[in-house]
């Protein structure tokens, strides 16, 4: 069973909330009918019910299946628009303003799940990123403990000896540039999270450098060895260790040489990289050269969950990312 079908099942007894913002995309309401008949979470979407329900029927989901958030109602608009308007007004933000930033659906979801409507929300198939990444932050927010949103990649492989049957998780290959020390902490713990919440398993996670425990002395390569140390305080239980080579870091015969008695031991399933350079264009060649499969980004380090979708984006990538979405509301 691959990693999808598997979170599915995981999730499907719980059936989290989970809302399609961007219903003028009828990609969206495909999906929305698609997943009313997988059942793996309660599919609610935004809009006019009237209208929507009827494209729905077309589109084969039944009566009832699918839920709605009407954006006809007007108390709960106002509602919005002053919680919006007191989360922005230090920024200069007027009524007037925030009256008009939720029009926008992405918005006015974010709302929503800011209101504990929905558990999550899948979003931006027909809006740029930047908009997804705004409204998670004006509306939502991080987690406590955590200041920096970031992303994850579940790279899957064919060869299964890497990770998990085949799976790892690489991060942040597309949100933080040159991030800071503190930065890269965040970023650890949260796709340290983002694994327990993904597979169900515990992670071990790899600080990556071009050395390996000192081979060679460099400000970079000494920063990710901070990162662990750090990391490693905060979580005295989480596997993780750095600074790792790759190879030190995913082949047990290779750390036994280069890092004997490292708690990694060449068994990472978490990948973390110095800068976001080399964790895009390392996903990017794993995708080319191995065969691999790219799931994501997901985003993560948000106090509730909002997925970003390309605006490329299949009916199906939208199905996949509303599953992993609902994995996300639950905290280890």
């Amino acid at each position: 069973m691959n990693l999808i079908e598997a979170i599915k099942n995981r999730i499907r007894a719980s059936q989290k909330r989970i809302l399609l913002s961007e219903t003028h995309d009828d990609r969206v309401l495909c999906a929305a009918a698609q997943m009313s008949r997988e059942g793996f979470c309660r599919t609610i979407v935004l809009g006019d019910p009237s209208a929507l329900s009827k494209r729905l029927a077309e589109l084969g989901a039944k009566a009832g299946a699918v839920e709605f958030i009407d954006r006809a109602d007007k108390a709960r608009d106002e509602e919005f628009v002053g919680g919006y308007y007191d989360l922005r007004k230090a920024k200069g933000m007027t009524i007037d303003e925030a009256r008009k930033v939720l029009q926008d659906p992405i918005f006015y979801g974010a709302m929503c799940l800011r209101a504990g409507l929905v558990d999550g929300m899948t979003t931006g198939s027909a809006s740029p990123t930047a908009t997804v990444i705004r409204a998670s932050l004006h509306c939502i927010g991080t987690r406590p403990g955590t200041k920096t949103l970031s992303s994850n990649f579940i790279m899957i492989f064919p060869d299964k000896r890497w990770g998990l049957d085949g799976h790892l998780l690489f991060s942040d290959c597309a949100v933080v540039p040159d991030p800071t020390v503190d930065q890269l902490v965040d970023i650890a713990r949260s796709a340290a999270e983002s694994w327990r919440q993904l597979t169900g398993t515990e992670p071990v996670v790899a600080c990556l450098s071009f050395s390996t425990k000192g081979s060679a002395r460099h400000p970079a390569a000494e920063k990710m060895a901070e990162v662990a140390r750090r990391v490693k305080a905060l979580e005295p239980a989480l596997r993780v260790d750095g600074e790792l080579q790759a190879d030190a870091a995913i082949v047990p015969e290779v750390a036994a040489l280069k890092c004997k008695g490292s708690p990694v031991g060449g068994q990472a399933n978490v990948l973390v990289f110095p800068d976001l350079g080399v964790g895009n264009i390392c996903y990017k060649l794993c995708e080319r050269l191995s065969g691999g499969q790219a799931v994501g980004p997901v985003m993560q380090g948000l106090a509730k969950p909002i997925n970003d979708l390309s605006r490329g984006c299949q009916v199906q990538d939208i199905v996949d990312v509303a599953a992993i979405t609902a994995a996300q509301t639950f905290a280890s």
